[in-house]
């Protein structure tokens, strides 16, 4: 997909310059154009000579005309249409050479200039079929039909062949035409059944109306042969098979192409890699497809940054819960384990330094807080200033949720004292029932814990900061962690009745 953004290493890259760019287009514009005017005119040559029974156009008057006239025209009639097509293509494709967003006038004239090649050709050709046979009627009538005839299908191959060939060389302009903007309706967009149609056209519908041609020669003449009854049939089959391969090749290779680039960009997408884009190049449904696939991991890009931020904003737990089931304001008891640390002197703190520098400290602080919070699996529901209130249980279960907090105020307590020495914090542990749910309004609400636990642990955190090691737990906390995390902290004798409680609480600090 990186080496051949467009389906194809001949058309470059999409970051090319606009001289390349112009370059490139002039030379492909130019080789299409000359090859299917050539294939056109080997089409003629082979029916006139080999397939359509009737008389031959190398006698009497129509000698001139096959000899002279033919080749003439038709290099004229090339040179013309190289010339006015790709200058009028040229014009038309300004915009990108230019590197100018397009307008909508200009996504739709890039996106037809392969059916306004197309219909130059066919009026081209369709002068010759008329030109030639008006010259046979005069010079052999007998040949008539026979020059029209393949005239008529040389102008229908040069017409198909010019319409797909120059689709490809187009495929970097429409690639640019199509990523520039919302998607085209789809009337201003080639189909693929047009493609299909004709490949058909080419590969089997001409063959086989020669075959049909020549069959009702041989009905209505008397002087066709079996022989040459059968060099026609044997040369129209040869062309259907080595035409009809060639053509469905190309075909299949022009619609696999964009359906490639989605199928390598959708498994880079699977593996996590929303930053992946395709170009858009294809100007039928197919690029609508590669369209749609970059606008689908656009969203999907701005879904997974507004999940970030949320996340960030109301933690991982719960922003996952609320894409999983419909919020709704209520809460359910839980038995949580509830940590609370605040910065101890946090106002004179303040006072003594530029408030750039005190954001900057709480941010550091708030690292060693979120991360060890996260390491025993508890959510950080709120930073309040210079505070947090951590839960351990609820919205998502723990094992262990007393033991959880414990073991979270301990590591915390470490680190905070290692990393962040310019400020000292208390830390408070309680564990017990509370309500877990949103609370708020309707259109606006926020997941947060209430009860006894809640406000034991601020009131926790406030004695810390006068016990030696800052950390106070409560004995509740320690009796209902597993033996590994209680053998780590030392219950004390004293009980104090703390602040807004009438009930006396026994303490607990780590033991070493």
């Amino acid at each position: 997909m990186t080496t051949r953004p467009f389906g194809s290493r001949l058309l470059g890259a999409p970051e090319q310059s606009g001289a390349m760019l112009r370059w490139r287009v002039q030379v492909l514009l130019t080789a299409s154009l000359v090859l299917a005017n050539l294939i056109g005119a080997i089409v003629v040559v082979a029916l006139i000579i080999l397939v359509i029974p009737g008389p031959t156009v190398f006698t009497g008057g129509l000698s001139v005309l096959s000899i002279v006239l033919v080749p003439v025209y038709v290099g004229s009639a090339v040179l013309i249409g190289i010339v006015w097509g790709t200058a009028r293509a040229l014009r038309t494709l300004r915009w990108a050479f230019e590197r100018r967003e397009p307008h909508e006038r200009d996504r739709r004239a890039t996106l037809s200039v392969p059916w306004r090649l197309t219909r130059m050709q066919g009026v081209l050709w369709l002068i010759a079929a008329v030109l030639f046979s008006t010259i046979s009627v005069l010079t052999n009538p007998d040949a008539v039909f026979k020059v029209a005839f393949t005239v008529s299908f040389g102008g229908i191959v040069v017409c198909a062949n010019s319409y797909m060939l120059s689709e490809f060389a187009l495929r970097p302009f429409a690639a640019r035409a199509l990523s520039s903007g919302p998607p085209l309706q789809r009337r201003m967009v080639s189909r693929v059944s047009i493609r299909i149609m004709l490949a058909w056209a080419l590969g089997s519908g001409i063959p086989v109306a020669g075959l049909m041609v020549v069959a009702l020669f041989s009905l209505v003449r008397d002087d066709v042969s079996s022989v040459q009854l059968a060099i026609a049939v044997l040369a129209l089959g040869a062309v259907t098979l080595l035409f009809g391969f060639l053509l469905v090749v190309f075909l299949a290779r022009a619609t696999v192409a964009p359906v490639h680039t989605v199928r390598l960009a959708l498994s880079k997408v699977e593996r996590g890699a929303l930053e992946t884009e395709i170009v858009v190049f294809d100007g039928t449904e197919l690029g609508l497809l590669q369209s749609g696939f970059n606008r689908m991991v656009a969203g999907l890009r701005e879904r997974e940054r507004i999940r970030d931020l949320f996340g960030r904003h109301v933690g991982r737990e719960v922003a996952g819960q609320a894409v999983q089931r419909q919020p709704e304001l209520g809460g359910e008891v839980r038995e949580v384990g509830v940590l609370f640390v605040d910065v101890v002197g946090s106002t004179a703190l303040a006072a003594e330094r530029p408030p750039g520098e005190v954001v900057t400290l709480l941010n550091r602080f708030f690292d060693v807080v979120v991360d060890e919070v996260h390491a025993c699996g508890g959510l950080v529901n709120k930073f309040e200033g210079d505070a947090a209130l951590a839960v351990f249980g609820a919205p998502a279960d723990v094992d262990d949720p007393a033991g959880s907090a414990l073991a979270s105020a301990r590591a915390m307590g470490r680190r905070l004292t290692n990393e962040v020495s310019e400020c000292t914090a208390g830390i408070g542990v309680a564990f017990g029932s509370a309500v877990a749910g949103n609370v708020g309004a309707e259109s606006r609400f926020e997941y947060t814990v209430i009860g006894d636990p809640v406000n034991e642990a601020a009131r926790l955190t406030d004695l810390s900061k006068e016990v030696p090691g800052r950390i106070v737990a409560s004995a509740t906390a320690v009796d209902n962690s597993d033996a590994a995390e209680a053998d780590r902290w030392r219950v004390l004798d004293e009980e104090h009745t703390l602040r807004g409680r009438n009930e006396t609480t026994r303490l607990a600090v780590p033991a070493s």
